[in-house]
């Protein structure tokens, strides 16, 4: 069996699960608050969040502040980020009452976990993780230890509330497999304390940027949730096309009419091919036309229910997720020390 039918069958089997004792199961998902969320996060993660809370999944959501500072030398608008992701959480559907925010920098018990995690690892393991080559080998700065020890302290943030789901993309499975095989160890060596977690492949679009690159904030080519429906129209009529009369769906000759189309297609339910034929030979004009009104059609609701949410409306959110998410951490540690014959007494 192929690794892609192996993966597509182990995602339905865990789906079934899920809809029979959606009480069996923890999710463990984030943000990394580097800037404001974009349309991508809306359709890749933050629905699938709803989905499973809906279901009855107990839900954590980490605003993992201190990876902000993985590969770069200010955290910036740190806190604004983090309230700004929650707003948008909120607005989109999560419960604070079913799903639990917390910050990395608030759960000490949870990072103290990093440091008999590192011990089942070697330095090639950590070097393997995806993240960490990609940033090894295009940086052309030296890695940093933060960003070197990022797959562990992943693991921590599944493992403190022994979560044992973590929906990724299909790309973003081996980041899972650190967690599971910090897991496996420690129960090999300590005693079973730990679940050994599953990603769970979501089917959600990838939705391209603006210039037909992935959607990021990084890029600054994404439609910020947050935006208000002049701000979206301006953005949209300042994305590059081409001259060509004729739209069609060609992402690899057209990247900027395809990145219109896929983000007008799936904000309308539809193929982009459908998207093209409508508009013909529209030209770039009516593309951005149809594209814009397709957005904010999309997101109003979102939109005025984001309104509706004050700043201090996430921040209660948030400590209160922080106060939950230390109890379960504290917990956890007392239970890793006792394992490890560290829990002294004294």
């Amino acid at each position: 069996m192929d690794t892609f039918t192996a993966t597509t069958a182990r995602m339905m089997r865990l789906r079934s699960e899920i809809a029979a004792h959606p009480e069996q199961h923890r999710i463990l998902t984030g943000e990394r608050p580097t800037g404001r969320l974009h349309l991508g996060h809306l359709f890749g993660t933050i629905l699938e969040r709803v989905r499973l809370q809906t279901a009855g999944v107990e839900t954590f959501v980490v605003l993992a502040d201190y990876q902000v500072i993985t590969d770069r030398e200010s955290p910036g608008e740190v806190r604004e980020n983090i309230v700004e992701a929650v707003r948008d959480n909120l607005a989109a559907g999560l419960d604070p009452e079913r799903t639990v925010f917390f910050t990395h920098s608030s759960i000490p018990e949870l990072n103290q976990l990093l440091l008999p995690f590192l011990s089942l690892v070697t330095e090639a393991e950590l070097h393997r993780n995806p993240t960490v080559k990609a940033e090894a080998q295009d940086s052309g700065r030296a890695l940093g230890g933060l960003l070197l020890t990022y797959p562990v302290h992943q693991a921590a943030d599944i493992l403190f509330c022994k979560g044992t789901l973590v929906p990724v993309g299909k790309d973003n499975l081996p980041h899972v497999e650190m967690t599971r095989t910090v897991a496996r160890r420690f129960n090999e060596r300590y005693g079973a304390v730990f679940p050994v977690p599953e990603g769970l492949v979501t089917d959600s679009p990838e939705l391209p940027g603006l210039d037909g690159r992935k959607m990021s904030k990084s890029h600054g080519n994404g439609i910020a949730l947050g935006m208000s429906e002049e701000e979206t129209a301006l953005a949209i009529r300042r994305a590059r096309t081409d001259s060509e009369r004729l739209i069609a769906y060609d992402p690899e000759r057209r990247p900027g009419v395809a990145g219109l189309l896929t983000t007008a297609a799936t904000c309308l339910g539809v193929a982009p091919e459908e998207v093209a034929t409508r508009i013909g030979a529209g030209g770039s004009a009516e593309l951005k036309r149809v594209t814009t009104t397709a957005v904010n059609d999309f997101l109003r609701a979102h939109r005025e229910r984001r309104a509706r949410i004050s700043a201090e409306d996430a921040a209660a959110a948030i400590r209160a997720g922080n106060a939950r998410a230390r109890g379960i951490a504290v917990d956890t540690l007392d239970e890793v020390r006792a394992a490890m014959g560290m829990r002294y007494g004294f």
